[in-house]
Parts: structure tokens; sequence; C-alpha cells
């Protein structure tokens, strides 16, 4: 009788073991906030100056806004260029940054799992995205177009016929526009712009499509090709933070306005874009 009842004791305790041990594995899984998202939103501008270093995510492939240089490993653009003022703004120092890579892709996981404190990657301001990260005032101004090879018949997005085939990259509004504005092309989507515009170089397609000013990036990259007249969107561009964190939201929007006011902003955007912007 007695081993009856220690036996029993001893299933009793490991079935409540393996209760407690399944409630924190869940936790683990899916039931916590994952590090550095919703527990932090609010605080995102202590977190920076406790560790004193700004950690944003940008492109390495897009040049004018964000492109790495291969022989020197020197990331330069009109985005980096923003991202270090606003490094200097909190923390008294440009060079206190710490720059990811990211593609239109990644970008929003990254910034959700905590690996960058914000997104300044030629990212435009969707009402899609908006379920998903906040955005800062619009910071930069585009359109979309289309890159072609000089001498192409294509001068405009109604000249995209069926059977033509356009380059884009993968989990960017470019790739949404054009199927929406040229139902009849086939869209081929890379990992990022630069993958897309070697494969233009090798024939692989007939335009590229994205922005404006990253287009005209790569025409300066290769002269043999040419951006198309016109822009068939409006492509705001917002610097994105984590869902919630209004404060620094606040903060990143003061931070532009005082560049705009001081000049500041227009400097970066002639010596990036070749001209003032407009007014």
């Amino acid at each position: 009788m007695r081993r009856k009842k220690l036996g029993f004791t001893m299933l009793v305790l490991l079935t409540m073991l393996a209760l407690v041990a399944a409630g924190c594995g869940a936790k683990e899984q899916g039931g916590g906030p994952a590090p550095n998202s919703a527990n932090t939103a609010g605080k995102t501008l202590d977190e920076i100056k406790k560790r004193g270093k700004l950690v944003v995510g940008v492109k390495y492939d897009t040049k004018l806004f964000g492109l790495k240089d291969p022989g020197t490993g020197v990331v330069e653009g009109f985005d980096i260029d923003i991202a270090k003022a606003l490094a200097k703004k909190v923390l008294g120092d440009e060079n206190k940054l710490d720059l990811k890579e990211v593609t239109s892709k990644t970008r929003i996981p990254m910034l959700k799992n905590g690996d960058i404190d914000m997104i300044i990657a030629t990212m435009t301001i969707t009402e899609e995205r908006k379920q998903e990260v906040d955005f800062s005032d619009v910071y930069f101004k585009a359109g979309q177009s289309l890159l072609v090879k000089k001498g192409s018949p294509i001068k405009s997005i109604a000249d995209i016929k069926k059977g033509m085939k356009v380059l884009t990259a993968k989990g960017s509004t470019s790739a949404q526009n054009i199927r929406e504005k040229a139902p009849d092309a086939t869209v081929l989507e890379f990992e990022n712009y630069q993958e897309a515009f070697t494969a233009l170089k090798a024939g692989q397609g007939d335009a590229l499509t994205t922005d404006n000013a990253i287009l005209y990036g790569m025409t300066k990259q290769d002269p043999n090709y040419q951006v198309t007249e016109g822009t068939f969107t409006d492509e705001p561009y917002g610097i994105a933070i984590r869902k919630g964190d209004t404060e620094f939201v606040t903060y990143v929007n003061d931070f532009l306005k005082a560049m705009k006011s001081s000049g500041e902003y227009d400097k970066l955007y002639e010596k990036w874009i070749g001209e003032k912007p407009a007014k």
C-alpha cells in the first residue's frame, strides 16, 4: 500500500512539473514579447543613450542613398548622412553609429525583432506598412519610374506591353505598383536592386522599376542606361520606428524639422541628388 501511495504521489509531482514546463515553453515560443520590441516601446531613446550607439538599418546596394564600397567597406549616401546627423543629435558624435544592412524584405522583421533602432532605407510610407511600424514625417519625396537601356522603345509606363519583362526587388512597393500599372507584363523580383540591375544589363528584362531617385543612381553607375520621363506613383520616404514608440517618433520629427530650418537638409540633398529640393 505504501508503495502504491508513493508511486501515486510521484506521478502527481511529475504531472505538475510537466505542466509548468509546458507553460514556460509556451511563453518562450510565443506567449511573451520579443526582446527590445513591445516591452521597449517608448524607451528606444533611453536605450540608445545607455548603449552609447545608434543602430540603423540602411541599404548597402542603393547608390545615392546607401551604397557600400566593396574596396573600403564604407557605406555612403543620403540616408547614411541623415543617420549620422541623428547620431550626432542624440549622442553628440556622428561616429557613434552602427549601420546594419537591410533589404526591402528584411527591414521590418529586423526592426520588430530589435536588431535595429530604426530604418532609414528608401522606405515608402504606405497604409499597409503603418499597421506594422510607425513612420516619421516625410524626409524625401520620390516617384516610381522605369530604367531602360538607351535607345529602348520604352519611353513611359504606357509602353510596357504583354510579354515584356520588368525587374524589381522583393518586398518592395515597386513590385505591387508595376503589377497594377502594367498587368500584362511579367514581373521578375530579385533580392535587391543591384541584383535586378545586373540582370537588366545581362538582358534578362526590358526595364527595371523603382523610385526615380534610386534609378538616377544607377545611371551614374552605367551611363548606357537612362530613366524614362515622368513618374507614375508618389513614393514619400519615411524613417520607420517600432510600433507604439510615439516619443521617439516625435523626437525624430523635431530633428527633421530642425535640419530643414537650419539649411542642413538642403545641403545634404544637393550633395547627393545634385539639385535643391522642391519647395
